[in-house]
């Protein structure tokens, strides 16, 4: 289990997708997420085939926030030219966590 960190405060778990496999699957198949999920090494991702809608956060190579959106069910994301990583979780929560353009994250053990 590790932590999702937003300006040295753990806002939420989060489940870390370091593999071409986990990345592939992501949320795939469920029916929502407590916390988080961070795609280590994804520049998008889609909703085809998801169950709920989901805010999506891309990141660059430093862990910082470069666009923060909600995407419905069904969706391709975008392709954020500097994107690194991509954080997801479910609709509304992103906010909540504090996650916002700019924002340098960190994910701890």
């Amino acid at each position: 289990m590790a932590w999702l960190v937003v300006e040295d405060r753990v806002v939420a778990s989060v489940e870390v997708a370091a593999t071409r496999n986990a990345r592939r699957r992501g949320l795939l198949g469920r029916h929502g997420i407590e916390g988080a999920m961070l795609l280590s090494g994804a520049r998008s991702v889609h909703t085809v085939g998801m169950q709920f809608a989901i805010d999506v956060a891309h990141l660059d190579s430093e862990m910082r926030v470069l666009t923060v959106a909600t995407m419905k069910p069904g969706r391709i994301g975008r392709f954020p030219r500097r994107a690194r990583h991509v954080l997801e979780a479910e609709a509304g929560s992103l906010q909540q966590f504090g996650v916002n353009p700019g924002v340098r994250i960190e994910v701890r053990p």
